[in-house]
């Protein structure tokens, strides 16, 4: 072999697997009708796009390197979760979801979701979650980040039997949330986090009029956390009247490095106080350049 067709041999040996990643469109007049046809066929590191509509379908996801989008407006999967779990589970790892609607997500045991991250690393990007039982609900992977941006959760949780909520995350490594709604969530907490490290920056976390969730932000078994310039209310019709952000109410299991609570606007629209930050961990809680109205005490436990 001559040394031109051995450097182009070892060229395409090494060529990132993104090279002859495949575009599999998902619509009425495209090859695949359904996004679980497209996602059945999809190898690692290809990109279904779904076109506007309401899909009643579900996918299980195993592929890594994966992107799941819609285009345009208004992609919705809807009403009929797989194997009893969410509308899409996702098992493979660096997948990523963007701009599709997940709604409705209800099964037998009440503990459906829009995603079930059963995998590695997640992004979802400028996507809604609306009234299902888990807007997205992960397992236990300490190697695994989740991040979510641009999204909207309106809707989702309950507390019948056993509770969902907003966001319900396992012991990853880290939880990253920006630039993100949450909103109207029922009974249970809008997210609830076991990660190792939780940022939550930029956000909008509201009960609203009709919302009746319990915390606004729990991390129940410690972990570092980061809630920065947010906005934050707790409505008249919240399940849990006298605490807002929780941490370590399970029992601290893993270290708590950090409790940084900045710049963030929080409303009480109760007729009573709350606590805005109630810390069981060891480790201090900094509160700064917050911002409150209604009846509040900024802090129960360690902290400043």
């Amino acid at each position: 072999m001559n040394r031109t067709l051995t450097v182009l041999l070892a060229m395409a040996l090494a060529a990132p697997w993104y090279a002859s990643a495949k575009v599999l469109e998902v619509g009425p007049d495209k090859q695949f009708k359904q996004p679980s046809d497209a996602i059945a066929v999809a190898a690692n590191g290809d990109d279904v796009r779904i076109s506007p509509g309401k899909y009643f379908d579900c996918a299980i996801v195993k592929q890594d390197n994966l992107t799941i989008e819609g285009v345009g407006p208004d992609a919705i999967l809807t009403d009929n979760p797989c194997a009893g779990k969410a509308l899409l589970v996702i098992d493979g790892n660096n997948v990523t979801v963007r701009n599709l609607t997940l709604q409705r997500a209800l099964v037998p045991d009440r503990n459906g979701a829009g995603i079930r991250a059963e995998g590695g690393d997640l992004t979802i990007e400028n996507s809604q979650f609306i009234s299902n039982e888990n807007g997205i609900l992960a397992a236990e992977n300490p190697a695994a980040t989740i991040r979510i941006t641009g999204s909207s959760f309106v809707s989702n949780g309950h507390c019948e039997g056993s509770c969902a909520h907003g966001l319900y995350i396992g012991h990853i490594k880290l939880l990253h949330v920006d630039h993100s709604k949450f909103f109207n969530t029922h009974a249970g907490h809008h997210i609830k986090s076991r990660a190792l490290r939780t940022e939550i920056i930029d956000c909008d976390i509201e009960d609203g009029p009709t919302g009746t969730s319990s915390y606004l932000i729990e991390t129940p078994n410690g972990g570092s956390l980061i809630v920065e310039r947010n906005k934050l209310e707790k409505g008249q019709h919240t399940q849990n009247q006298g605490n807002t952000i929780m941490i370590g109410s399970e029992g601290v299991d893993q270290p708590t490095d950090e409790i940084t609570i900045h710049d963030n606007n929080f409303t009480n629209d109760q007729g009573r106080s709350t606590v805005f930050v109630t810390n069981r961990t060891a480790t201090e809680a900094d509160l700064s350049v917050n911002v409150f109205t209604g009846q509040v005490a900024p802090l129960e436990g360690d902290g400043k």
